[in-house]
């Protein structure tokens, strides 16, 4: 009975051991961000995507701010209220589901999220209504939609997940509004692509003032920060957080713009 004690004494220290080496590395499955998912996806902006300008996200000139054609309009459940402004996701047609004539196997394309696409309630959710909630749907700029779909589909069946965004340079910051009023803009975010909170310092003070959300990427403040060097604690949606330390000199004015040279 003894060696068989020993033996089983022996298997229940081996399950510890892999029990505690499986704990101390959680990360045996895929985030549910990058999970592969389906959704519909249609097209809008004209041929050239001129008709993309500005958006919900508030990034104005898609084109010089380097977002280009890959871009895409959100549902409202992928929307978020704005959360989701600068994430970025790989679409593919969805064979499976698509009609043959309309769809372009093998193919892929990557889009940031710029603007939302409102539901229309007076359409059904499967006929006109696409970005009506609970759907998730993807409007994207026509040349994005052609990477995948054939123009005469109109709307395709998709699947989707968030994948990491890449960006040339640093974070930047555009500031509007007037005194005691400070809007500001963040953009050409990678990584995350999106930003989930973010404080504001004067050069004067110690003291971090958390800011709000606005509308989009749009972030502002009621302090009375006018002229004075700022620097901005940005937390993305991954949890990551950078200090962009005295990124805004003293004497600014708005409507300017302001690069960093950090970037997540």
């Amino acid at each position: 009975m003894a060696p068989a004690r020993f033996v089983a004494g022996m298997l229940l220290a081996a399950i510890g051991c892999v029990l505690s080496v499986a704990a101390d590395n959680p990360t045996t499955t895929s985030p549910q961000p990058f999970v592969w998912q389906k959704a519909h996806a249609t097209f809008y902006g004209g041929a050239d995507a001129s008709d993309t300008m500005g958006g919900a996200c508030g990034y104005g000139n898609l084109f010089s701010e380097g977002y280009g054609t890959r871009t895409a309009a959100l549902s409202t459940v992928l929307f978020n209220d704005g959360a989701a402004c600068g994430q970025c996701y790989k679409i593919a047609c969805d064979r499976k589901r698509a009609d043959p004539l309309f769809c372009k196997p093998g193919a892929t394309v990557t889009v940031t999220a710029t603007n939302f696409c409102p539901p229309n309630d007076a359409l059904p959710n499967d006929n006109g209504g696409w970005c009506n909630p609970p759907r998730p749907h993807f409007d994207m700029a026509q040349p994005a939609w052609e990477k995948i779909g054939v123009y005469k589909g109109g709307i395709i069946p998709v699947m989707y997940q968030r994948v990491p965004c890449v960006k040339r340079g640093g974070v930047r910051f555009v500031i509007n509004g007037h005194e005691y009023f400070n809007l500001v803009l963040v953009s050409n975010v990678a990584a995350a692509g999106s930003i989930k909170s973010m404080d504001v310092k004067t050069s004067d003070s110690d003291e971090w003032m958390p800011m709000a959300r606005n509308w989009g990427a749009n972030w502002h403040s009621l302090a009375n920060l006018t002229g004075k060097m700022l620097s901005f604690r940005l937390t993305n949606s991954d949890g990551h957080t950078l200090v962009f330390n005295d990124v805004v000199p003293k004497g600014w004015n708005f409507g300017q713009s302001f690069a960093s040279k950090l970037q997540f």
